[in-house]
């Protein structure tokens, strides 16, 4: 039996840590097992040995194998729905209590960064472009709107000052947001996971859960193992398919695609990002791009519906990277790769807990790096009794997709199709 790999990305290639874990076997007893080691479940973990639990995070393939190894590697502040969505259709007091949350998981990346002295090529701020008048004035309000929340590291780019660090005619403006910033995403997970280890914390490769055993306690069932634990945590995101069936169909895996860039001379590098931030476009569907730590250009964008892996990736993201940067039209596209992240139809964390010892978090609806770090951070909090920030998430309804496991894909694809037409025209 082969062992299992990552996609032939960038990331896998420049992975710190290439070790295969063990495959689970036999029978294994502790606090809590953790299903899914990506971000959400890692982090989980990491959070729970820091409190001296007992923890083993069982993993199908390898640690960061989903969209935490293979995203665009972008730390980018609030939720897919910003601070005045939330406000305006969940009320005053989860408005507030979620505004205090907006800005946390960049914060919590950084501290763990520098605790546990992650090498993952980490560079501060990110720029929010806007392709034309619409999305400038939206992104004038999101600078008052996150000031009025406390954020008061932002700055508002011209036509004229976006050119400092984007070297490209396409933008009318910008957002500068200084807490933001990039990472290369597997080795932030695979560094956590190392930190976690450390600390004590059990890690299963090639383990993939087959069932799960309701009860206190519970168990958690692989083909060639089980683990009895008194909580369990299942944090697959768009991975985990039949384990919560319930929970399920109230979210749609999709898929995004990425290219990396042979690495560009110093003075390109510069042409292209001068101040070496990443950016991610305001259009619907957006374009996301940044210089890894060793000066590739890694652009990605689209979102395929249904999480179906589209054919030569190359040739659907190179002409929007071409696009943005016509003089790029000679350099070499090393790897490309597509990865699914979780949409949710409201596009917030679905979060909840079945009975009394089952939790689960997932569907960050492209805001990923951000929120599953939080959200780690949350759950262990609940499991050790401070319930307050993860009962806030449970409270908000989830719903599921129009159109039932049929017709949701075509719906969803009808409405993208629609918010990108009104993108191109500028309403």
């Amino acid at each position: 039996m082969s062992s299992p790999t990552h996609v032939n990305s960038y990331y896998a290639a420049s992975a710190n840590d290439k070790a295969l874990r063990p495959t689970l076997s036999g029978e294994h007893r502790c606090d809590v097992c953790v299903v899914g080691a990506g971000f959400t479940g890692i982090s989980t973990a990491l959070s729970l040995a820091e409190k001296g639990k007992k923890v083993i995070v069982l993993e199908g393939s390898r640690i960061g194998f989903g969209a935490s190894g293979r995203n665009g590697g972008q730390i980018v502040n609030s939720f897919n729905r910003d601070i005045d969505y939330i406000f305006k259709n969940y009320g005053d007091d989860i408005g507030h209590k979620m505004a205090k949350m907006a800005f946390a998981g960049s914060e919590l990346i950084r501290q763990r960064i520098e605790k546990y002295q992650i090498d993952c090529d980490l560079k501060h701020g990110n720029v929010f472009a806007a392709c034309n008048e619409k999305q400038f004035a939206e992104l004038k309000a999101k600078k008052h709107l996150w000031e009025s929340h406390g954020h008061n590291e932002l700055e508002l780019l011209d036509a004229n000052s976006i050119q400092a660090h984007i070297g490209s005619e396409r933008y009318v403006g910008g957002l500068l947001d200084r807490k933001g910033g990039h990472i290369q995403p597997l080795n932030l997970v695979l560094g956590q996971a190392n930190a976690f280890e450390a600390l004590g914390g059990m890690i299963f490769e090639d383990s993939k859960v087959v069932r799960l055993e309701h009860g206190i306690p519970g168990k958690v069932i692989t083909e060639q193992g089980v683990v009895v634990a008194d909580k369990i945590v299942v944090a697959g995101n768009a991975y985990v398919f039949g384990l919560l069936p319930e929970v399920e169909k109230k979210a749609m895996p999709c898929g995004t695609q990425v290219i990396a860039t042979e690495p560009l001379p110093e003075d390109l590098q510069k042409q292209l990002l001068p101040t070496d931030r990443c950016v991610e476009d305001c259009n619907y569907l957006l374009d996301y791009y940044r210089l890894s730590g060793d000066g590739r250009l890694i652009y990605g964008g689209g979102t395929t519906y249904g999480a179906r892996d589209p054919g030569k990736i190359e040739s659907i993201i190179a002409p929007k990277m071409l696009t943005t940067f016509p003089y790029l039209k000679d350099v070499k596209i090393d790897y490309a790769w597509t990865g699914n992240f979780l949409l949710t139809m409201m596009r917030m964390p679905q979060v909840g807990i079945i009975g009394t010892n089952l939790y689960y978090a997932q569907g960050y609806s492209g805001h990923g790096v951000t929120n599953s770090h939080l959200m780690g951070e949350i759950l262990a909090d609940a499991m050790e009794g401070d319930t307050e920030r993860f009962d806030v998430f449970a409270s908000m309804p989830q719903y599921p997709f129009p159109g039932g496991r049929m017709f949701r894909v075509p719906y969803t694809a009808l409405g993208a199709a629609y918010y990108n037409l009104r993108d191109k025209l500028g309403i």
